[in-house]
């Protein structure tokens, strides 16, 4: 439980480390395949902010445009207490110059948004690179990566119940529409030095979702 001194500083400890991201690790994924496959023409609408989409809800899922030959699918931690896809685009946008949201997907933690809510990025609907899986002469993971943020510090506990299950909803339905297989399912730790999804984060519970 947080102290009501450390509720009162949870706003400047939520820019920070929204700031500072994903702490070091060294498990890293050696002699990653590049895809065997081409680009195709993406035809991109004006983006107009995340959607928000019900938790289990596949049909919401489904892009408007025509969709990207997905390889790989990442999941990330906010490594923030509280946050939204909103909060997340507001500062990707104001703090680190890009175009809007990094990531495709956000799952919250109840914080902003209920527990366990999918929320669509307008990189997903437009069907764009992502900006969340920036790896040196890699540029695959961001380009057919797709990127699932969940909302919470993974290095100090659990995502919740209820954000498995959906991330696990989620995955599995990208998976079967993009024949991308459980080996392409990809922490970002795994792919450069950093601890995200964070230490706690249960791969073993995860992957048996995915069966």
């Amino acid at each position: 439980m947080f102290s009501p001194k450390t509720l009162l500083a949870a706003p400047l400890l939520l820019l920070a480390l929204v700031f500072a991201g994903c702490g070091p690790n060294v498990a890293l994924v050696d002699n990653v395949p590049p895809p065997a496959f081409g680009t195709r023409q993406i035809i991109a609408r004006p983006s107009g902010g995340p959607s928000v989409a019900p938790p289990t809800r596949a049909g919401a899922w489904v892009p408007p445009v025509p969709e990207r030959k997905w390889r790989y699918i990442i999941v990330h931690h906010s490594a923030s207490p509280t946050g939204s896809a909103a909060m997340f685009d507001r500062e990707h946008r104001e703090h680190r110059g890009w175009n809007e949201l990094g990531y495709d997907f956000v799952i919250g933690n109840g914080s902003l948004t209920g527990d366990g809510q999918v929320e669509v990025g307008p990189r997903w609907l437009k069907q764009v690179t992502g900006a969340h899986t920036g790896v040196h002469d890699h540029p695959e993971f961001n380009e057919f990566g797709v990127g699932i943020c969940l909302v919470g510090n993974f290095d100090l506990g659990r995502p919740t119940e209820a954000q498995l299950q959906n991330l696990a909803t989620l995955t599995r339905w990208l998976m079967q529409r993009y024949n991308i297989p459980k080996s392409r399912v990809l922490g970002h730790g795994m792919l450069k030095p950093t601890d995200c999804p964070g230490k706690l984060f249960p791969w073993d519970d995860f992957y048996r979702r995915l069966n």
